[in-house]
């Protein structure tokens, strides 16, 4: 289980744009890797959103935000489309990404279990590290939660 502190997992992952985003690429500027469980869904949809909404305020505090689900780079454009989104969004489809930051986990519904995303977001300091994680993230004022994060981040 990964730790605040702890350095962040280096991942490659396809974005929404057809580009490949490399974690270690982005040194030197915080990083806000939010994971949310599927493209166009209620909760999902409210999240990225809310990170939209805040975008400009995420940039002015240096941070960049990216959202990872399992969902393919063709369902995540066609979500950022529909929605204006001002986030990019990362396809996991292997769920490599999830694993190493330990939010692929059995849930339940219904008594049924499964495997799936648990919503979570790890803000990344400009060296690499791990500087917050929310877990089991409640979306509601969550966006701003990470902003002001952000925000101490860089004063």
């Amino acid at each position: 289980m990964l730790e605040e502190g702890a350095k962040a997992p280096d991942f490659q992952l396809p974005a929404d744009d057809g580009s490949v985003v490399k974690l270690s690429k982005l040194k030197g500027q915080a990083v806000v890797l939010y994971f949310y469980p599927k493209d166009d869904t209620s909760g999902c949809t409210r999240e990225a959103k809310e990170f939209t909404d805040l975008a400009a305020d995420f940039a002015k505090a240096g941070a960049v935000i990216h959202g990872v689900s399992p969902d393919s780079v063709k369902s995540h454009d066609k979500f950022r489309s529909k929605y204006d989104l001002a986030v990019r969004l990362l396809s996991d489809e292997e769920k490599e990404v999830a694993t190493a930051y330990g939010v692929w986990v059995e849930k339940s519904m219904y008594g049924k279990k499964y495997m799936g995303v648990e919503r979570s977001t790890f803000l990344i300091d400009p060296k690499g590290k791990i500087a917050k994680i929310w877990r089991k993230v409640s979306v509601p004022g969550h966006a701003e939660d990470v902003l002001a994060a952000a925000q101490a981040l860089k004063s």
